[in-house]
Formats: C-alpha cells, sequence, structure tokens
C-alpha cells in the first residue's frame, strides 16, 4: 500500500472527515462510471457508490486495506454491482412466479393491496427523524442529488450519505414483509 494511503486511512480511522471528503471528491465520479458499465443504470450506479462510501466511514475504526484504497473502493463497487445484479435476477424470477399467480387475483383485491403497501410506505417514512426523513423526501421523491439536498439544507454531503443510509436502513427493515407484495403489484402493473 502506497504511503499516501496509509495516511489517508489512518486519517479516516480517526474520523477526519476533511480526509473522507477528499477519498469521496477524487473517486466518486470514477466509481459511477465503471459502476454503470456493469449495471447499465446511472441512478443505481450513483446509489451503489454512495453505500460503498457509507460503509466506507460507518466501518472506517475498523477498517484493514491491505490494498490500496483505489483498488479497495473499486472492489467494492464492483462487488455491491455484482451483489445488486444477482439479487435483480431473483427479483424477477419471483416476479414472474408472483405474476402467473396474479392472473388469478381480481382487480378490486389489487386496490387493496395497493392501499395497503402505500399506508405501509408512508407509516415507514413518518417513522424516521426528522431530518432522516427530510433528507430522504427530497432524495426520492423531489428526485435531488445528495449534493444539492446538501446545499439545500445547508449540510454537509457526508450528512446526507449517512442520513441517507440510516433512512434506507429503516425502510428496508420496515417495510422487508411487504416484498412480495410489492413485487407482485409492480409486475402485474407491467
Amino acid at each position: 500500500m502506497v504511503n499516501e494511503d496509509t495516511n489517508i486511512l489512518q486519517a479516516l480511522k480517526k474520523g477526519d472527515g476533511k480526509a473522507y471528503e477528499s477519498l469521496f471528491r477524487s473517486y466518486y465520479q470514477r466509481l459511477c462510471s465503471y459502476a454503470n458499465t456493469l449495471l447499465n443504470d446511472p441512478d443505481e450506479s450513483e446509489e451503489v457508490v454512495q453505500q460503498v462510501f457509507i460503509q466506507v466511514w460507518e466501518r472506517r475504526e475498523a477498517m484493514e486495506i491491505n490494498i490500496s484504497i483505489q483498488a479497495y473502493l473499486f472492489k467494492a463497487v464492483r462487488n455491491s454491482c455484482l451483489n445488486k445484479l444477482k439479487h435483480g435476477k431473483v427479483r424477477q424470477i419471483y416476479a414472474e412466479e408472483v405474476t402467473a399467480l396474479a392472473g388469478q387475483s381480481e382487480p378490486a383485491s389489487q386496490i387493496t393491496l395497493q392501499n395497503e403497501l402505500q399506508e405501509q410506505i408512508h407509516r415507514a417514512i413518518e417513522s424516521l427523524p426528522e431530518q432522516c426523513r427530510i433528507i430522504f423526501k427530497l432524495s426520492r421523491f423531489d428526485e435531488l442529488k445528495y449534493a444539492e439536498i446538501a446545499e439545500h439544507l445547508g449540510i454537509s454531503i457526508k450528512t446526507v450519505e449517512n442520513q441517507m443510509g440510516k433512512a434506507l436502513k429503516v425502510m428496508r427493515e420496515k417495510l422487508k414483509d411487504y416484498l412480495p407484495l410489492l413485487i407482485f403489484l409492480i409486475s402485474s402493473c407491467l
């Protein structure tokens, strides 16, 4: 590992936000481009890269990197993209199975299912802490980029990333039981 990488890693372990921001600015665009070559979806690619950076920050104290930071980040993004692709294939197979069953479902029951899912999503969003909820809504409903949210709220990009990471974790946990319902509703709308 290069001496500069060692210095950056040590600074990160100490919680140096400037070192983290420098790392983010140095690699973010290149990692997004790389992820997009694998996923062929710019938004998904950005989300993967942002999640990798969130994990770097959250695990900074215990992180042991024996290769260059650049190689580590590219490998982490590659692995995350491959996991996302693999998970997408599983969802597609499951959605196809649910679609086969959807022919037996009546439209009225579909509306009931949609209403139930919307209510659960609303509850999950409202259960988020205030700042977390605001950032989540700006990202997902207003479709603002993290940098735009940070500027709009007068906070750092790192804070936006951390809050989005928390929001997504809470949303996944609260809605995990509704994934089959969501897949069913999406597939029945296609």
